[in-house]
């Protein structure tokens, strides 16, 4: 499976009929884009790594990642770590997805209390006027 693949393909159907993804559900409760997700899968994957890697492991601009680690920080999906040993000039920065676990415990406790907003919001708003 390369870095840029997202993931199985497994897609959930909506009552809608729609069908979604992992990106969908993320982009919804976190406001992640397919760039993030990517991003985010693909520092999940191995030890903790730098922009030039990540532009070069997935074909991606300088921009594009830089964008997408801003949010995954901000987000507490990610860390920052100063690469040790690079004492000369502007510090160096490796990035780490925080512990599968923990992430994955995390996202599931959010999505959970993202669906339950979205009840309490239907089971006070969704009435005869």
């Amino acid at each position: 499976m390369s870095e840029t693949q997202l993931s199985s393909g497994t897609r959930i159907k909506l009552p809608s009929g729609k069908d979604a993804g992992l990106v969908d559900i993320l982009s919804f409760c976190y406001g992640l884009s397919e760039t993030d997700v990517t991003v985010l899968l693909a520092l999940m994957r191995g030890d903790a790594r730098g922009t030039e890697e990540l532009e070069s492991d997935l074909k991606l601009s300088k921009a594009s990642i830089n964008r997408s680690l801003n949010k995954l920080l901000e987000m507490g999906l990610v860390m920052r770590i100063k690469e040790p040993g690079n004492k000369a000039g502007r510090p160096r920065y490796l990035y780490k997805a925080r512990d599968y676990n923990e992430l994955k415990s995390k996202m599931l406790a959010d999505i959970k209390d993202c669906s339950d907003k979205m009840a309490d919001l239907v089971e006070k708003e969704f009435r005869p006027l």
